[in-house]
């Protein structure tokens, strides 16, 4: 973001007090990257710790074979908690972030991530509570793969989908099926399923959510 100022910081980040935006202000680097961009790949050291000024991006997992599976996403006022647990730790991402729409990324140095813990109680607090979400998170998404059947899966991956980015999903079958580490063919049958009994349309390279309350 060219000429990032402190109260584009803070319109994002308002619970930080203001010298530490100051401090935010001089001390990170901003980086932009265009939908579909790698931000985080699996194996990289991370130096800095995320955070999300504008746009959307995707956590996921990736198995040795290439196969995907979908995390969370985060959003605009978000940092990445794991990438503030690998830098502070000099260890290798276990996880990659791709851009889901054109984004900007604020990224903190290592060593101020740790300084600014003991220095500014709201950098603490808000480092905690970044913690806190994510693990919520992740508890609802390995709730949705130990406890329920595909197509309640998807259902819950269409209600994130929804939530972030709207009723359009355009998405193919494929790129769903990646997300959730299933079948394309077995996907377009729940999708199909679910057209049926009212809660989307099926356009040809989109799918529409109309109401998933009927289920």
């Amino acid at each position: 973001m060219d000429n990032l100022s402190k109260e584009d910081i803070k319109k994002q980040f308002p619970q930080l007090e203001g010298p530490l935006l100051d401090d935010l202000l001089q001390e990170s680097t901003v980086r932009s990257f265009s939908e579909g961009e790698q931000v985080i790949r699996t194996g990289q050291y991370l130096r800095s710790s995320l955070l999300l000024l504008s746009g959307l991006l995707k956590i996921y997992r990736e198995d040795e074979e290439g196969n995907e599976f979908l995390m969370y996403y985060l959003e605009p006022g978000n940092a990445c908690a794991l990438s503030m647990m690998c830098s502070v730790r000099n260890e290798k991402s276990q996880i990659m972030a791709k851009a889901v729409q054109d984004s900007e990324v604020m990224l903190v140095p290592q060593h101020l991530t740790e300084q600014w813990l003991a220095k500014y109680k709201s950098w603490h607090s808000f480092v905690i509570g970044s913690y806190r979400q994510r693990f919520e998170e992740l508890l609802l998404t390995l709730d949705s793969i130990a406890f329920k059947a595909m197509d309640e899966r998807l259902v819950f991956y269409l209600r994130r989908h929804q939530e972030r980015l709207g009723q359009e999903v355009r998405l193919s079958h494929q790129q769903i099926a990646d997300d959730l580490n299933s079948s394309r063919e077995v996907i377009s049958r729940l999708l199909k399923k679910l057209e049926q009994q009212g809660a989307l349309v099926l356009h040809r390279s989109f799918l529409e959510i109309k109401n998933l309350d009927i289920l």
